[in-house]
């Protein structure tokens, strides 16, 4: 595992609850190259002291070099974290997507609200429709199996797709390949209720068709 030293004093600000640490303030990283290389690898952060701060994604690719997963050393980063998390999120909110209108995209998941950095799902159409994911950070990406099998576990919905915005997804040296991750695409133009008005819109991009 890699181990992220921060530089004295830069530590505050992880204590203070900032998700992000900058490259600025790392003072080192050590671990295998291939982990250093790899975005999304965790990674122990530590004071310049050695005293433990944080799991982390790191990711030596993107402006954020690394986003916290937990301030708890006794919290492993695994599988069962991110199907923990992405319950949570989804008990949360679900009641609301239900209650929504059928035509409006209602926000899951929040990213770091949420304890899952870098991702936003958005719910569309009901048990029948679609999930609509971006995972917007390489320490998710890592982690979009179990993510999605979650995902279709708690909200019973069957069709997930990937949507991508090219210009960040290439900030955090991540493939750019928006497509279904499970079930149906949705078709490229549907009617999204954006504050109460119908919307032609392609929801795999977020693209409004004019009127």
């Amino acid at each position: 595992m890699l181990i992220i030293t921060i530089k004295q004093g830069k530590e505050k600000a992880l204590l203070a609850g900032d998700p992000w640490i900058y490259p600025s303030a790392i003072d080192k990283v050590d671990g295998k190259p291939q982990e250093r290389n790899k975005p999304g690898s965790t990674a122990i952060v530590q004071t310049s002291s050695r005293q433990f701060l944080a799991r982390a994604a790191y990711n030596a690719r993107s402006q954020i070099a690394a986003r916290i997963w937990t301030l708890r050393e006794d919290e492993p980063i695994d599988h069962a974290m991110m199907k923990r998390r992405v319950r949570a999120a989804v008990e949360k909110r679900l009641p609301a997507v239900r209650a929504a209108h059928p035509e409006e995209l209602v926000l899951l998941i929040d990213a770091e609200k949420d304890g899952l950095p870098g991702l936003l799902v958005h719910a569309y159409g009901g048990a029948d429709g679609w999930l609509i994911c971006q995972f917007q950070a390489a320490g998710v990406e890592h982690w979009k199996v179990p993510i999605v099998q979650a995902l279709l576990a708690d909200t019973q919905v069957k069709n997930v797709y990937e949507r991508c915005d090219a210009l960040v997804r290439k900030g955090e040296g991540l493939l750019v390949k928006p497509g279904a991750l499970a079930g149906d695409e949705p078709p490229q133009r549907l009617t999204v209720r954006v504050k109460g008005r119908p919307v032609a819109m392609d929801i795999r991009t977020g693209f409004e068709y004019p009127r």
